[in-house]
């Protein structure tokens, strides 16, 4: 018989799993890509501290970890990237934040001068790897799309000549998912003479999607573009169900990083001690699931569905737009209705949809049906003000998507 504390337990567990549920069907604001099924894995969680201690590259003394996976999926990422075949190194990190705060804390090495150039677009674990470095720094203007404004970027970097420049570079905006050219940064650096650099690509968004394209077709961001390292995510477009990340640099970057482990049996060489070699395992199993080829499928049909998402808000005449490539659909913020059932992200009146693998259409449709109760026939710009006065319109329940 179980005891109260059991039934107590099972209770607190019965809630969340009927919450987590409930808000699937509607769950189309952050990206976390959700058509993976990583089931296979349960048996490893039940009884094993799988731990990745130090340098994911040397087995070290703990003998419970996900190494071999782990070095599997960095060089699939490395491949993607077109990191240097004889320089490159990287690990599994606890997410984007994690690998922006170890490039800025690599190229600080390099460069102890050095000023870090961001646009305001970047994402705040940026600022706050600055302030845990005290790294100076200038944010640089973005434009209306969200990619950096580069007339502004080179004014700044004139006025700092004598200063090496570092540069934080966004390959996927949070709100627009834009994305800051590596080539342009380089021919603007060329141009003022600038020969100390580093250029980071925060590419946690767009960065394995971006990769699958022709280089001659998308904007510049990898290694070979001349990125100095590189971090994308691994709970949004590769959708594991913890956050993580993998960040890729060129190895001949981090030697002044390595320190001596100890009892570990490793070189010390990540940010965290202990890391996760359960998060090494799903990035792996996701990489190996669908392959180069399945990867690209699915970024194919959720440029398709975003594609579509945005045809259907411009028919209803609300003020929406996307950048190339993306999977990210950007709107006029909708009344609060409709932005808390459908968890839209939003910020300075706009909001946006995030069409990542395992979001459908018919997701899409029902979100519609949702905003045509609000729509009315008032101008763009005035829609907010209308939709606000009186009784907030009802929307009906969701009902759970299907493939």
């Amino acid at each position: 018989m179980a005891s109260d504390g059991d039934l107590a337990i099972q209770a607190v567990l019965n809630e969340l799993s009927e919450r987590l549920e409930s808000v699937l069907p509607t769950n189309i604001g952050f990206p976390a890509a959700s058509d993976v099924d990583f089931g296979s894995l349960s048996g490893f969680f039940h009884r094993h501290l799988l731990n990745n201690l130090g340098d994911p590259f040397t087995a070290g003394a703990y003998p419970q970890h996900t190494k071999t996976m782990e070095v599997a999926a960095v060089t699939f990422v490395a491949d993607l990237m077109r990191a240097p075949e004889g320089d490159r190194w990287g690990y599994i990190t606890t997410g984007a934040g994690e690998g922006n705060l170890y490039a800025l804390h690599l190229a600080r090495g390099l460069h102890p001068r050095g000023i870090v150039y961001y646009s305001e677009a970047a994402h705040y674990s940026v600022d706050k790897a600055l302030d845990l470095l005290a790294m100076p720094s200038i944010r640089v203007r973005a434009d209306h799309s969200g990619r950096m404004d580069f007339e502004d970027f080179e004014a700044q970097v004139d006025r700092n000549r004598d200063r090496p420049v570092i540069v934080v570079a966004n390959i996927g905006t949070t709100m627009t998912e834009a994305v800051d050219d590596v080539r342009t940064i380089h021919q603007i650096l060329d141009s003022l003479a600038i020969r100390r650099r580093y250029v980071h690509a925060d590419a946690a968004l767009s960065g394995i999607p971006l990769a699958l394209m022709d280089p001659q077709e998308r904007p510049g961001f990898d290694f070979a573009d001349g990125a100095d390292s590189v971090i994308v995510s691994g709970h949004k477009f590769l959708g594991t169900p913890i956050p993580c990340g993998v960040v890729v640099v060129k190895a001949s970057h981090c030697a002044h990083l390595t320190r001596t482990g100890g009892y570990t049996g490793s070189p010390d060489t990540t940010i965290t001690c202990s890391r996760s070699g359960h998060a090494a395992m799903m990035i792996w199993y996701a990489l190996c699931m669908h392959g180069i080829d399945g990867l690209r499928t699915r970024a194919e049909q959720a440029r398709e569905l975003a594609a579509y998402t945005h045809q259907q808000l411009v028919e209803l005449g609300w003020d929406a737009w996307r950048n190339p490539y993306g999977f990210t659909v950007v709107l006029e913020t909708p009344p609060p209705v409709v932005t808390q059932k459908w968890a839209l992200a939003s910020t300075h009146g706009r909001s946006h949809i995030i069409c990542m693998p395992g979001v459908t259409r018919e997701q899409i449709d029902n979100f519609m049906a949702d905003l045509r109760v609000v729509a009315d026939p008032v101008p763009v710009g005035a829609r907010r003000q209308a939709t606000h006065n009186g009784m907030a319109p009802v929307l009906r329940t969701a009902t759970p998507a299907t493939a």
